[in-house]
């Protein structure tokens, strides 16, 4: 499996709701993904940065799934580059289903 942990910077006065908003709005395409197996959205007011970390099957599904299109998207909603970075994830402990995942 792989983490996937992408993260932007967001326009200055963006509220937290217009935020959470935008997570909801996109949230059923997240769904659609059949090899995502997880996603949670982050959210930084401080920072001014949102993103999130997503774990899937491969990294060629996580580099397929933020392909230009998905970064030109976010150029536009945002004004800012994503920055993304993966790692290599041999484990994990899911307490809400109470089992590892490897």
């Amino acid at each position: 499996m792989i983490t996937e942990y992408v993260l932007f910077d967001l326009p200055q006065g963006i509220s937290r709701e217009e935020v959470v908003a935008g997570m909801h709005e996109v949230a059923p395409r997240w769904q659609r993904e059949p090899r995502l197996v997880r996603k949670t959205f982050v959210f930084d007011e401080q920072a001014g940065q949102a993103g999130a970390f997503y774990l899937w099957l491969d990294r060629a599904s996580a580099e397929a799934a933020h392909d230009d299109a998905w970064r030109q998207r976010i150029r536009a909603a945002y004004g800012s580059e994503p920055r993304i970075r993966y790692f290599e994830t041999p484990l994990v402990v899911d307490n809400a289903l109470g089992k590892l995942v490897e």
